[in-house]
């Protein structure tokens, strides 16, 4: 298999009607977007307002369309509460679906979520998360907003809108996300102070450092863009917040190794877990470590 980590960086080098109710949260600011000199992301959330759409009960939970505005567009998610748990002091997760996966198609986990009796967002990310890093690139050279970037500040709005919840505690806010979705959640716990983890599924980084280091990449603009969409460019920047990845042993799109080179990279407190399933994304091996963190790290 071709190298993940080489092709991304080579790709960059190369290239030198709803219900309104009046809730109140951090979104869509002008001029808010920052990459600093050492390519950190930087956001300011300002107020805003979010609509509540159709709602739908089911045996467990209430699953309502939620739209809010971020970075000029309306993101529509789901958000679902389970119904044991609509008081308020329920913890909430921030999920983000991998590439091409709709928020509709992540229920799966969601709804998984809720029987631990977890609320959740799940984001129609842009572009149905997938990336198109040579057009961000160039976006970025332009001094635009790369819509990788744009996706960052997705989910952190994702998270006031549950925070903004009377069921919510607003304490007990975690990101999860799986494969590119992963790489968001990774960035929005590193850059969001409150929130109180992370959990990554068959994701990795790629690989910025090592390949700055490697003398492939040396053009100051590419390397502050490159760095600003690693995940692993942050993972200083979680802790004491827990840095949580689980994944595959038999992974087809993202082999093991290289998980295992993003977690080496992080800091405590962390967790890996390998399974020994052969699916890219969650498999139903992974569920009692899930459960297990998420208890851990909402205590």
């Amino acid at each position: 298999m071709e190298n993940y980590r080489i092709a991304a960086v080579m790709l960059i080098a190369g290239c030198v009607a709803v219900a309104f109710i009046g809730s109140v949260l951090p979104a869509d600011v002008g001029g808010a977007w920052q990459v600093s000199e050492d390519g950190l992301l930087r956001y300011s959330l300002s107020q805003s307002k979010y609509e509540l759409g159709p709602c739908e009960d089911s045996d467990n939970s209430t699953s309502c369309v939620v739209v809010f505005k971020s970075r000029g567009a309306d993101v529509a998610g789901l958000l679902r509460i389970p119904k044991a748990c609509q008081v308020k002091g329920t913890p909430g997760v921030v999920l983000l679906p991998g590439a091409t996966v709709t928020k509709e198609q992540e229920q799966g986990l969601a709804k998984y979520l809720c029987s631990l009796g977890y609320a959740s967002i799940t984001l129609d990310q842009r572009n149905l998360g997938g990336i198109d890093m040579q057009g961000d690139f160039e976006k970025f050279l332009k001094d635009e907003e790369p819509t990788e970037h744009k996706m960052v500040h997705d989910a952190l709005v994702a998270a006031e809108v549950l925070r903004s919840r009377p069921e919510i505690d607003e304490s007990r806010i975690i990101y999860a996300g799986e494969n590119n979705g992963a790489r968001f959640a990774i960035i929005a716990c590193a850059l969001e102070p409150r929130s109180k983890g992370v959990i990554a599924i068959s994701t990795c980084g790629y690989g910025a450092d090592d390949v700055i280091a490697s003398g492939k990449l040396n053009d100051p603009d590419a390397v502050r863009f490159y760095r600003s969409i690693d995940p692993e460019t942050y993972l200083d920047k979680i802790p004491p917040k827990k840095f949580v990845m689980l994944h595959s042993q038999n992974d087809p799109i993202i082999p093991c190794e290289y998980a295992n080179r993003t977690y080496e990279k992080a800091f405590e407190p962390k967790e890996l877990y390998t399974v020994d399933c052969a699916v890219h994304g969650r498999c139903p091996q992974m569920d009692a470590s899930l459960e297990k963190e998420l208890a851990q790290i909402n205590q």
